[in-house]
C-alpha cells in the first residue's frame, strides 16, 4: 500500500471533468499539494495508507468555487451607498471612499476579511481587480487562499497613482514580484473603456503578452457605458476592443450585460472569457447579461460576485441559484441554465477563463488538491435525488464543513484554520467604525 498524506472520503464525489463524472461512495487520495488518485472509497483504502482520514460519511465532495470577478477588499464598503445607480453610487460615494481610505493596511486587513468569507462559503479562487495588490497578495496567502490579482489601471489619478506611467510601474512591479507564485496569479487590469483609452488599452495588452498573463476588464456593464462608447468610437464597446485587437483568450471580461449577436459571436470566436455578476447587476439595475445565447454560441461563461460593496456578499453559491432561476424566467425555457451547467460555470470553466485549467477546477489526477467538503445532512438538504441540482438550487455556505486549498487544510468544521476569526473581524469592526464617523 502507498502512502499518502489524506484520504477524503465521501457519499458523493463531483470531479466536474469532461464527463462531468460523479462517483457515489467515492474518495480522494491526497499527497502534496496535488490529487493523488479519485476513485470508490473501497478502491482508495485499499491502495493506500493516508497520514489523516476526512471522513465525509452524509457529505459532498466537489471542487473549489472559483469567483471570477470581484474587488475583493471593497468588503469594507459593504452596505455603504446602496440603492444608487451605477454612476452616481460609482462616482459619488465609492471612489471619495476610496481616495479618503485606501492604503496597503485598509486592504490587507480587508482581504483576510474578504477570504474568510469566501472560504467559508466554498470559494478556494478568487480573481480581483483592485489597488495595493501586494498587500492583497501577502493576506490572500497568509489565509491560504489561490487568487488571480491584477493592479487596476485608469486614465485619472487615484490614491493609488497619479498618472498612467505610474499605474503600469505599479502593474509591472506586481507582476514582477509574484509571477512564480504558487498562489497568486498576477493579472493586468484596465477598468473599463469609458476610464482607458486606447494607449492604455493597448499598453494593457502588450503587458500581457510580455508576461503571459491573463487581462481582466469590465465590459459592456450598463447601457450608459454602451452609448457612452459608440458616441466616441463610432462602434460598440466589443466591436471597438476587437477592431483594435485587444481580444484574445487572454482575456477575462466581467458583466457583458449589454451584448448583440454579433458581439456574442466576436466573444465567442475570440476565445474571451466571461464572468456574470448576476446579483450585482440586478441590485444596479444594470441589466440582464444575455447569458443563455452566450453559451449557445459557445462562450465559457463563469461567475463572479463584483464587490460586496454593490451585491453584498462574496457568495457564489447564491450567484449559481440566482443565474440558474433567473435565466429560465427570461427565456422561457426551464432547460435553459441546468444545475449542472451552473457547477461547471463555477468551477472548470471559471479556472479555464483564468488561465488555470491545468491547475484548478477539476477533481482529476494531478490537479491542485482545492477541494469542497459539505454537509447533506441538513433540513434543507434532505432527500436527495440529484446532487448537482442541491447544490445549485439548496445549498447555502453554512452547509460548507470542510475546505483545502493546494493540499492544505483551511477550513475545517466551518471554522478557518490558518488565521483567528475574531481578530479578522475586530479589525472590520475597527475600520467599519471609523468609516461611519466620517
Amino acid at each position: 500500500m502507498e502512502n499518502v498524506d489524506y484520504i477524503l472520503s465521501a457519499d458523493y464525489v463531483l470531479h466536474m471533468d469532461e464527463n462531468l463524472t460523479v462517483i457515489k461512495d467515492g474518495a480522494i487520495a491526497v499527497t502534496d499539494t496535488k490529487i493523488f488518485d479519485v476513485t470508490t472509497s473501497e478502491e482508495i483504502f485499499r491502495k493506500y495508507t493516508p497520514r489523516t482520514i476526512i471522513d465525509g460519511k452524509g457529505k459532498v465532495v466537489f471542487p473549489g468555487l472559483i469567483n471570477t470577478h470581484t474587488h475583493a477588499a471593497m468588503v469594507y464598503f459593504r452596505g455603504i451607498a446602496d440603492d444608487l445607480p451605477l454612476k452616481e453610487w460609482l462616482e459619488n460615494h465609492i471612489w471619495p471612499a476610496e481616495d479618503k481610505w485606501l492604503n496597503p493596511e485598509f486592504i490587507s486587513d480587508a482581504i483576510e476579511l474578504a477570504c474568510l468569507e469566501m472560504l467559508k462559503g466554498g470559494v478556494t479562487t478568487y480573481n480581483d481587480m483592485y489597488f495595493y495588490e501586494d498587500a492583497a497578495g501577502e493576506a490572500t496567502k497568509r489565509i491560504g487562499m489561490r487568487a488571480v490579482l491584477g493592479v487596476g489601471l485608469l486614465d485619472f489619478p487615484t490614491k493609488s497613482a497619479k498618472t498612467t506611467d505610474e499605474y503600469f510601474a505599479n502593474a509591472e512591479s506586481f507582476i514582477k514580484g509574484w509571477k512564480d507564485d504558487t498562489l497568486i496569479t498576477p493579472c493586468i487590469a484596465p477598468h473599463a473603456l469609458y476610464t482607458c483609452g486606447p494607449k492604455t488599452l493597448m499598453r494593457a495588452r502588450h503587458v500581457a503578452e510580455i508576461y503571459d498573463i491573463p487581462i481582466h476588464i469590465h465590459l459592456s456593464e450598463t447601457r450608459w457605458e454602451v452609448e457612452e462608447i459608440q458616441k466616441k468610437q463610432g462602434m460598440r464597446p466589443v466591436e471597438y476592443l476587437d477592431s483594435i485587437a485587444f481580444l484574445d483568450q487572454k482575456v477575462l471580461a466581467a458583466h457583458c450585460v449589454w451584448l448583440r449577436d454579433n458581439e456574442i459571436e466576436i466573444l465567442a470566436k475570440r476565445g474571451v472569457g466571461v464572468s456574470h455578476c448576476i446579483e450585482s447587476n440586478l441590485k444596479l439595475s444594470s441589466g440582464i447579461a444575455p447569458v443563455v445565447g452566450m453559451l449557445r454560441a459557445g462562450v465559457k461563461v463563469t461567475f463572479g460576485t463584483d464587490s460586496a460593496a454593490s451585491n453584498n456578499d462574496l457568495n457564489v453559491l447564491s450567484e449559481m441559484s440566482t443565474a440558474a432561476k433567473l435565466h429560465k424566467a427570461v427565456s422561457g425555457d426551464t432547460t435553459a441554465l441546468d444545475a449542472k451547467t451552473a457547477l461547471l460555470m463555477a468551477t472548470r470553466w471559471g479556472a479555464e477563463v483564468l488561465g488555470l485549467g491545468a491547475i484548478t477546477g477539476s477533481i482529476e489526477k494531478g490537479r491542485a488538491a482545492d477541494l469542497v467538503m459539505a454537509d447533506l445532512n441538513k433540513p434543507h438538504l434532505i432527500p436527495i435525488y440529484n446532487i448537482y441540482s442541491h447544490i445549485v438550487y439548496s445549498m447555502r455556505p453554512s452547509d460548507v464543513d470542510m475546505v483545502m486549498v493546494d493540499g492544505k487544510v483551511v477550513v475545517n468544521d466551518g471554522k478557518l484554520m490558518t488565521a483567528d476569526e475574531s481578530e479578522i473581524l475586530r479589525k472590520a469592526k475597527k475600520w467599519s467604525d471609523a468609516i461611519r464617523k466620517t
